[in-house]
């Protein structure tokens, strides 16, 4: 029941993060991203969703945070990142891409692992 209900919330986060992308420079990739897991959460109201999808948006995930960790280090603060809501560098940008991604990316990770009524 929490899961279900955990799933309902993340559905919502994601479109809503989805139509916040629309001034991103690279927003077609975003917007992909979050209906990508939006859809995935939708999958999960299903009586034998499959098993797939999740997989592959938290492996993606995974390995598109780590492409992005090594530009980072020492590139910026913590303040930073926080200090303003504009993107002031790619450096600021990066870090809340990372957020992002680790949103779809543990969720993702808990629908691929739990246990499914038979």
């Amino acid at each position: 029941m929490a899961t279900t209900v955990l799933n309902a919330i993340f559905l919502i986060i994601y479109l809503l993060c989805a139509a916040l992308q629309y001034n991103d420079p690279d927003a077609m990739l975003w917007i992909s991203l979050y209906l990508a897991a939006a859809s995935m959460c939708a999958f999960e109201f299903r009586l034998h969703p499959p098993r797939w999808p999740p997989r592959v948006l938290a492996g993606g995930s995974v390995v598109w945070i780590c492409t992005l960790l090594p530009s980072l280090v020492g590139q910026v603060s913590i303040d930073d990142i926080f200090a303003s809501i504009h993107m002031t560098t790619n450096a600021v940008e990066q870090p809340r891409e990372i957020g992002g991604l680790a949103l779809v990316g543990l969720w993702a990770g808990v629908l691929s692992y739990r246990k499914r009524p038979v």
